[in-house]
């Protein structure tokens, strides 16, 4: 197995966390917090596939999914089309809220599908490739994208455990 089959595993599994987060919830479920500025599913979901898709689309040089296929008005959230989350007040958290659970699937899915397409172009020597060199050590396109399927990881980890307390709650 090389680099790039790893990334694609990788990213694989996020997504397939996710969905096993979101599946058989509607939009109450996915909008429960936990406490008044706890993150919901939909937001955690959202959060990572924003932040997946902003950060490849950077990499391929490509518009992001969100804009480019009409995802943005889908969702027709109240936040700029260039939002990712970073940063959102507990209101802005709160303002991401979905009646249907495909619709986070499916914007999961097509950024998950465009994340493989730009990963299949790579050799391995492309992750060395330095991007970022206003850090110390300079970020490598490698590195930056272990650091969003990390995020990715992270954040459906996170979604997972809301779900499970949210089935808890029926």
């Amino acid at each position: 197995m090389d680099a790039i089959d790893v990334l694609v595993d990788a990213f694989g599994r996020a997504q397939d966390d996710a969905h096993r987060a979101v599946d058989g919830l509607g939009a109450e479920e996915l909008s429960w917090r936990p406490d008044g500025d706890a993150n919901p599913i939909a937001w955690l979901v959202w959060h990572l596939t924003r932040v997946q898709d902003d950060h490849v689309a950077d990499l391929a040089g490509t518009e992001q999914v969100w804009t480019a296929d009409g995802w943005a008005r889908r969702f027709d959230l109240p936040l700029d089309d260039a939002s990712i989350g970073f940063g959102h007040t507990s209101a802005q958290v709160a303002s991401v809220r979905v009646d249907d659970p495909a619709l986070l699937t499916g914007y999961l899915d097509a950024v998950h599908e465009r994340t493989v397409a730009y990963l299949r172009t790579l050799s391995e020597a492309d992750l060395d490739e330095v991007i970022d060199d206003a850090w110390d050590p300079p970020v490598t396109r490698g590195v930056r994208l272990i650091s969003v399927v990390d995020d990715d990881i992270q954040h459906a980890g996170q979604a997972a455990y809301l779900g499970g307390l949210v089935r808890r709650r029926r």
